[in-house]
């Protein structure tokens, strides 16, 4: 199974959409992990995804036990500010899968530690976060790029 995003319950449509449709164009399939803080049919999480999320691969999980009794692949790898590894110097596999929290509240504990890997973006002293659409844009361009799932993609 290629590198795929999962997002855990997210709670900004438009965040959302926007990862989405970057999956979408990408061929990445996304694991949607409910219970989200919108519906899948929401004006902003449509507008953002535009006719993109027709196209879109998306796995849908009632809960994160259904996720992670059903889930395929290798290495689960949660991005975090927390994370101990910067993702620049990790060796992505082709089975990997890009865990991204909640915007309002990332992940709970049980989350972080049931993961295989915590990456985080290097960030300069003194900064928060990143948009969680913007890191998951970075780190799966550099996983895609590291296990050739460009040019898998025809890119």
């Amino acid at each position: 199974m290629p590198i795929r995003l999962a997002l855990y319950q997210p709670d900004i449509p438009q965040n959302a959409g926007t990862i989405v449709r970057m999956a979408a164009c990408l061929g990445v399939t996304v694991d949607f992990i409910e219970p989200a803080g919108f519906l899948l049919g929401d004006r902003q999480f449509r507008r953002a995804g535009l006719d993109y999320l027709a196209r879109a691969t998306l796995r849908r999980f009632p809960s994160w036990p259904a996720y992670q009794a059903d889930r395929e692949g290798g290495r689960l790898l949660l991005l975090t500010t927390r994370g101990e590894t910067a993702y620049t110097g990790f060796r992505f596999r082709p089975d990997d899968a890009l865990l991204l929290g909640r915007e309002s509240a990332g992940v709970p504990e049980a989350v972080h530690t049931a993961v295989d890997v915590r990456l985080r973006v290097p960030m300069l002293p003194g900064a928060r976060s990143l948009n969680v659409a913007v890191a998951a844009a970075m780190v799966l361009g550099e996983a895609l790029r590291q296990t050739g799932g460009l040019q898998d993609a025809g890119l």
